[in-house]
């Protein structure tokens, strides 16, 4: 599957902008919180720490980190990093900004944290020489190259992942999928062209399986019927011209439906109000945006 781009297609439609904002040691209780449509990238590189966040049903989950790590929150969640009160560890953090919010096809298919050591991430080394390069020696430029290098970093785990799905624990969905090599070829084909007039055969036809057998993996690797997909993919392109001020005639057209009625139905059915409605109660503002981060301002706090 080497010659197959599987990550291009879904990050030319939603941006992921990094933004560094903390470089150095850690000391006492620091905690990070969660906003709509942000998660954090975090690279322990010296030093021990405890590590904790909530739980489904209120239980916190906590965890010893003794050697360096990357620690991977694709979603918004409150956390918090437990260091000695000394000078003997070393981060490098980023806020993660996601077009779309909590509506990125690649947010809503990862766990909640990824926590990896770094010296089991091979290919991650050569991006994190560089941005510990940049983050080590200040010159000009050098906090905007920093916030480019962590977009590598985070293109890098991706990829990782896509390649190690068993040793991320990845859950049922499109990174699932995606690991697949005949779905991949579906997915990816989904991906780059919404709008073509796709049926449970071409997708068949396209990952080269008979259309029982494509339907049946697909359910179980994705979750969802490769109709159910289609539709929830069109639905998400639909938000994203939406928000961009294409209008309903424009979108429906692009997406493949018939006429605007057929595409105000999907997207009824699927979002719970016409694309109007929708973007009128200001959800097609979008999800936050990069902006400056320091550790007085709210995303994270040291409590000493």
């Amino acid at each position: 599957m080497t010659s197959l781009d599987r990550i291009s297609p879904l990050l030319d439609r939603f941006r992921v902008r990094t933004h560094l904002f903390h470089t150095g040691p850690l000391c006492g209780v620091t905690t990070f919180d969660a906003r709509a449509g942000r998660g954090f990238l975090h690279v322990l590189r010296r030093g021990e720490m405890e590590m904790e966040h909530p739980r489904v049903g209120g239980r916190v989950e906590k965890r010893r980190i003794d050697r360096p790590s990357l620690l991977f929150y694709p979603r918004p969640l409150d956390h918090a990093f437990h260091n000695a009160p000394d000078d003997d560890s070393d981060f490098a953090c980023a806020t993660l900004d996601f077009d779309g919010g909590p509506a990125h096809p690649l947010v809503r298919t990862l766990p909640p944290v990824i926590v990896l050591p770094l010296d089991a991430v091979g290919t991650l080394a050569p991006a994190l020489e560089l941005l510990f390069a940049e983050i080590d020696n200040v010159r000009c430029g050098h906090r905007v190259l920093a916030d480019r290098l962590f977009e590598v970093v985070l293109i890098q785990l991706f990829r990782w992942m896509l390649d190690h799905p068993d040793e991320v624990g990845l859950p049922t969905g499109l990174l699932a999928g995606l690991t697949d090599e005949r779905l991949a070829r579906t997915l990816v084909a989904l991906h780059e062209s919404p709008g073509q007039p796709w049926t449970l055969a071409t997708m068949a036809r396209e990952a080269r399986m008979s259309r029982s057998a494509f339907a049946a993996r697909f359910k179980a690797l994705v979750g969802q019927s490769p109709a159910e997909y289609l539709t929830d993919w069109r639905v998400t392109v639909a938000q994203s011209r939406l928000r961009a001020g294409d209008s309903v005639a424009r979108t429906a057209a692009a997406l493949g439906y018939s006429n605007p009625p057929a595409f105000t139905r999907a997207f009824t059915q699927r979002v719970g109000c016409s694309p109007r409605a929708w973007l009128a109660t200001g959800s097609g503002e979008g999800g936050s945006h990069a902006g400056g981060g320091r550790m007085t301002d709210g995303r994270a706090s040291a409590i000493r």
